[in-house]
């Protein structure tokens, strides 16, 4: 495993162009296993390939977080086939450490995605897999939870996000 920094916001890499994977292999491989050591050890239920500065689309999740071999799941080059139903999350990211909102996600969703070794599967997911799944594909498409939140509520995280750079919770981006 090569130890991963998680960027933070502000660090314009994490909404970056992330491009398709093209390329099977042992650096795929060394990314997933990092994309995973790395999320179990912030800890997060996920982690998406740009926030530790790679920027092609795959992205690792394990609602377990590290608990159950079973709840690991390896998205690359993933797509949403079709979505369903609403429900109000609380989420937060790794890349704003500490700080959490609210906003709308499906309830369930369907998932088509390549494995490490190229594969195609598909899953259909519903509630905090389901949110997962989403908050990691809004990472490849360059999607920040911030982008979520419109006016009065936008200003208000982002002053935290302020506030807690002032307070050195968390370093400003490079």
């Amino acid at each position: 495993m090569t130890e991963r920094s998680i960027l933070i916001y502000g660090d314009p890499r994490l909404q970056g162009v992330n491009e398709p994977v093209e390329r099977f292999g042992p650096e795929l491989e060394e990314l997933v296993t990092d994309l995973f050591e790395t999320g179990w050890r912030a800890p997060g239920l996920g982690l998406a390939a740009p926030q530790v500065g790679v920027n092609l689309q795959v992205a690792t999740i394990d609602v377990s977080v590290g608990k159950d071999p079973t709840a690991r799941r390896v998205l690359v080059n993933p797509t949403i086939l079709w979505s369903e139903g609403s429900v109000t999350v609380e989420e937060g990211c790794l890349s704003f450490p500490g700080l959490y909102t609210s906003f709308v996600r499906p309830r369930r969703l369907r998932v088509r995605a390549q494995d490490a070794a190229g594969a195609w599967w598909e899953e259909t997911a519903s509630d905090l897999l389901a949110q997962a799944v989403c908050h990691e594909l809004d990472h490849l498409a360059g999607i920040l939870i911030v982008d979520h939140l419109k006016g009065l509520k936008r200003q208000m995280f982002l002053r935290r996000v302020a506030r807690a750079r002032k307070l050195g919770v968390w370093p400003r981006s490079s």
